[in-house]
């Protein structure tokens, strides 16, 4: 009997606290999907609607309830046993509304990304789409950064854009930058488990191929 040597795909955890919009993109991407493997998702809400998607595709499911927990370090210690019971070569938050402490993202440092929905350094934090049009800025959109104890801060891995329109308000231009999301996590998260990202200070060079570029047509 002949045998083949397959490779199999790094392993992905990913961290949410919501719908799972940019789970089902990691999940279902035609392009980069098979460059990974989403072996678990992690949620602080058991609620969270995500979690149903994950079980949807047989992938494992693990909640730790923050409120159930003393103090912020208690609960990342739990989550710390959760995750890396999975043995992760990355971890992704993927709408995961907590802020993390230093240890927790010391713990995962070079292997734990966030997708935000700005163009950062602009408007980290909550309410970026309703900030970007009070500002009154011409283009707006999301950033995959690997994650350090700053919030909302670190080197930024890949960005997309769209224009912002007379005509929009926050949920309308949320909509239209959430699209782009959908595009440019699962890039991202390829390239990783590719091993084609290299961290330079604040600076992530892409060694296979240019970052993509996901800019809304007009």
């Amino acid at each position: 009997m002949k045998h083949t040597n397959s490779i199999v795909p790094p392993a992905v955890v990913v961290l949410i606290s919501g719908r799972g919009s940019n789970l089902q993109a990691l999940l279902s991407d035609p392009a980069h999907g098979s460059l990974y493997r989403v072996v678990a998702v992690v949620s602080n809400q058991s609620s969270a609607g995500g979690l149903q998607i994950a079980q949807d595709h047989g992938i494992a499911i693990r909640c730790v309830e923050h409120r159930q927990f003393a103090d912020r370090s208690a609960f990342e210690a739990a989550m710390t046993l959760v995750i890396d019971e999975f043995s992760p070569q990355l971890v992704v938050l993927a709408g995961f509304m907590r802020i993390l402490t230093a240890g927790f993202v010391q713990h995962y440092a070079g292997r734990l990304v966030n997708i935000h929905p700005s163009l950062l350094p602009a408007f980290p934090g909550l309410n970026t789409h309703e900030r970007a049009l009070q500002a009154g800025v011409a283009l707006h959109g999301a950033t995959v950064h690997f994650v350090t104890p700053e919030l909302d801060h670190g080197p930024i891995i890949a960005q997309a854009a769209v224009l912002v329109r007379p005509q929009d308000n926050p949920q309308y231009l949320g909509e239209r930058v959430l699209v782009r999301e959908h595009q440019l996590l699962p890039a991202c998260v390829a390239a990783f488990c590719q091993n084609a990202l290299q961290v330079d200070g604040m600076r992530v060079r892409w060694l296979v191929s240019s970052p993509p570029v996901f800019i809304e047509e007009k």
